[in-house]
């Protein structure tokens, strides 16, 4: 059993045995995918997300042992760890409780009390604790030196002393983030030299906010956060002084008296520089950490289901980024997304120029053979659309439009650069528009992903934990989808399941060099891919029309011979067992349990042989806004309109209905009953009929809804 498994399997609610195993198969160095997909025996049928959530644990446990480390460490090098504080420090899992034990310890820059201790005021310190001494004053003239000048000087010195030992008491620290928990209220207000300056007016909801702590939703403390980062408001988290300190003189004030006077006037001292700052900051933290982990769930859902949006598949494919001014660039697609020709139309100048413009693009359309025609969203799209259904007659030629959200930056990308070196980015744009429309996934994976234009607040929240979590998205998409290694850019094999880029640009290599792969086995000749990487990576490559059909399944091929083994018993081959459902079905299953194989696996590989390759994702579809509205002022509450759901967020889904402005459908709008979380009632890029409760203008709001009934 590993030694974190108890932790991590109480705080996940996991049974110890599948944490265990998962951690010894993180520990063997396998990923996420290959445990989740090949590995269900021992994780008990763990999903990724299941696994990735073991994972950070594991890690955090491993940074906090090195922490305890460095913490007893320090203290024995002081002399003070006793055999009760090395014990607690060696059972405690709680990094606020770790802290704590240690705040006495740390090394301190030269504070008050530390001073004071230098001036030889520790004993009068300790004289006042203890709360009997009846005449303080008269005790303190007795430390009067070259460095205290007075009785009043010491005892204010020994007050410093007893305000910080206050301050890092674990009692009074515990009782002050109790009251926090409960009561804590932000507060958020405007900064009055700042108020009329640009930018702050989007922050006008927050110029003189407050509400309780707890209640406040991770995007609007964001804002306001964003905000105060911005100079425009001052964010302040804070609990009624009163009461808290009331509760700490019952912790250290005994009965009354001269001494007891001087330890409650150290103790409001230590809460009003010490404590309530250092709590506030604390809670300021773990709020903005509990913001940030909502935000990077949201990012994460919208960009798993944007990678997982249906394709259009291997289709030739005219693309269109549209402009106005400069031209509209027209590029041409063959079916693996190769450019084939581009050159620049000019639809929107003279009456009859879109005429001509439609009419150069269908003679192209009819030259290449063409399948589809993919038009940018951006500026002049609808525009481009529109002229295209009206002139195009072509009615086998499919019309989509597609997002064009991140291919500016990719067009300016080293990848683009790469792969388009003698293109100006116009070109490599347009080619974007058009590979997004065949392979959302394999075009989306060359893009930041924060640059993809899902989630909000991204440059707001903890970068490196938003960069791990999106990372682990990517490849969690692209393992589910699987990628054929004879046609997989450098960037989407870099997301296969033990890859990386390095081994990614040597399969790229030797593909160059030898031309494709023609089994699963020829991988094991790339540079540098050693067994281990071969069993993580080849159940998610795939290999087309390969001798061994398996090759083009997600069927792993340390399970080849179980299938084979299948098809010796049913007197077949493979390719019979994958063609003939009657075949299949009259396998036992059970007579292929080993201690290693159990039916998880063998369940899948029965699915693999059933739909051999196939992709989970489904069919792009077509889309048509209303020709009724194409600016914000067309648009009339109860207006009924189609849209493309374009951002979801924790309080609802913005929509796009064609107007160059998203609405917003609020969470209380999506549907006729609760919704907590709005992405369990839409999904990313989802065609859906809202209607318009209200339109404001001057402020470009759209207000929205998907409560209601067509006639």
């Amino acid at each position: 059993m590993h030694i974190f498994t108890d932790l991590i399997s109480e705080v996940l609610r996991l049974s110890p045995a599948s944490v265990s195993n998962t951690l010894e198969l993180l520990d063997e160095g396998c990923t996420i995918p290959f445990i989740a997909r090949y590995r269900k025996e021992r994780t008990n049928g763990l999903n990724e997300v299941q696994i990735a959530a073991i994972q950070e644990q594991y890690e955090r446990l491993k940074e906090l042992s090195k922490r305890k480390e460095t913490i007893l460490k320090n203290i024995e090098a002081q002399g003070a760890l006793t055999d009760e504080l090395r014990a607690r420090i060696t059972q405690s899992w709680n990094a606020t409780e770790l802290e704590d034990i240690y705040l006495p310890y740390r090394p301190k820059r030269r504070t008050r009390a530390q001073i004071a201790r230098e001036q030889g005021l520790e004993p009068l310190a300790e004289l006042i604790w203890k709360q009997r001494e009846a005449d303080p004053l008269g005790c303190a003239a007795r430390f009067v030196n070259e460095n205290v000048a007075d009785a009043e000087a010491a005892i204010k010195g020994a007050q410093d002393i007893l305000a910080e030992r206050m301050s890092e008491d674990e009692r009074a620290r515990n009782q002050l983030r109790r009251l926090f928990e409960r009561t804590a209220q932000i507060t958020s207000k405007v900064i009055k030299t700042k108020k009329d300056e640009d930018g702050a007016a989007k922050f006008r909801d927050y110029f003189d906010w407050q509400e309780p702590l707890k209640r406040c939703s991770g995007n609007r403390l964001l804002a306001m956060r964003r905000g105060e980062n911005e100079g425009f408001l001052r964010v302040s988290i804070s609990v009624d002084d009163d009461e808290a300190i009331d509760r700490l003189v019952s912790l250290f004030v005994r009965g009354r008296g001269a001494c007891q006077d001087l330890v409650e006037e150290a103790l409001e001292d230590a809460y009003d520089r010490l404590l309530a700052p250092s709590v506030e900051n604390e809670f300021a933290a773990s709020s903005k950490e509990k913001a940030d982990e909502e935000a990077i769930e949201v990012f994460v859902k919208n960009l798993r289901q944007l990678l997982l949006q249906a394709p259009l598949g291997q289709k030739r494919t005219l693309a269109i980024d549209p402009g106005i001014r400069t031209g509209c660039k027209v590029v041409v697609l063959d079916a693996l997304g190769q450019l084939l020709h581009h050159e620049v139309v000019f639809p929107f100048g003279s009456s009859s120029s879109g005429e001509r413009a439609v009419s150069r693009i269908r003679t192209l359309a009819q030259d290449f053979n063409i399948q589809a025609i993919a038009v940018g969203n951006g500026t002049g799209g609808r525009d481009m659309s529109d002229l295209l259904k009206r002139f195009l007659r072509l009615p086998d030629v499919k019309l989509f439009e597609v997002s064009e959200d991140g291919a500016s930056i990719y067009s300016a990308s080293e990848i683009a650069r790469k792969e388009f070196p003698n293109e100006d980015v116009t070109v490599r744009g347009a080619v974007s528009i058009g590979r997004r429309l065949m392979d959302p996934l394999a075009e989306l994976v060359k893009i930041d992903p924060k640059s993809i234009g899902v989630g909000q607040y991204q440059h707001d929240v903890d970068q490196s934990k938003l960069r791990k979590s999106l990372e682990q998205t990517v490849q969690f998409c692209v393992n589910t989808v699987g990628v054929d290694v004879n046609t997989a850019s450098e960037p989407l094999l870099t997301y296969v399941s033990g890859l990386g880029p390095a081994l990614a640009r040597n399969i790229i290599m030797w593909r160059n060099e030898h031309g494709a792969f023609k089994s699963r086995e020829e991988l094991k000749k790339v540079p540098r891919l050693s067994g281990k990487t071969f069993t993580q990576c080849a159940g998610f490559l795939r290999i087309t029309n390969a001798e061994n059909p398996l090759d083009g399944t997600a069927v792993h091929p340390e399970s080849y011979p179980i299938v084979q083994q299948m098809a010796a018993d049913e007197r077949c081959t493979i390719a019979d067992l994958i063609h003939d459902a009657t075949k299949r079905r009259d396998i036992d299953l059970k007579r292929y349990l080993t201690p290693t194989i159990g039916l998880p696996t063998l369940q899948d590989i029965m699915s693999e042989l059933e739909k051999p390759g196939r992709d989970p994702r489904g069919e792009a579809q077509t889309f048509e806004f209303d020709e009724r509205v194409r600016e914000i002022r067309d648009l009339v509450p109860g207006m009924i309109l189609p849209g493309i759901v374009t951002n979801i967020t924790k309080f609802g889904a913005f929509v796009d209905v064609g107007v160059h402005q998203d609405g917003l459908v609020h969470v209380s709008q999506l549907c006729n009953h609760f919704v907590k979380d709005p992405s369990e009632v839409v999904s990313l890029r989802q065609h859906v009929r809202v209607k318009v409760t209200d339109v404001d203008i001057s402020r470009k709001r759209i207000s929205l809804t998907m409560k209601f009934k067509e006639d």
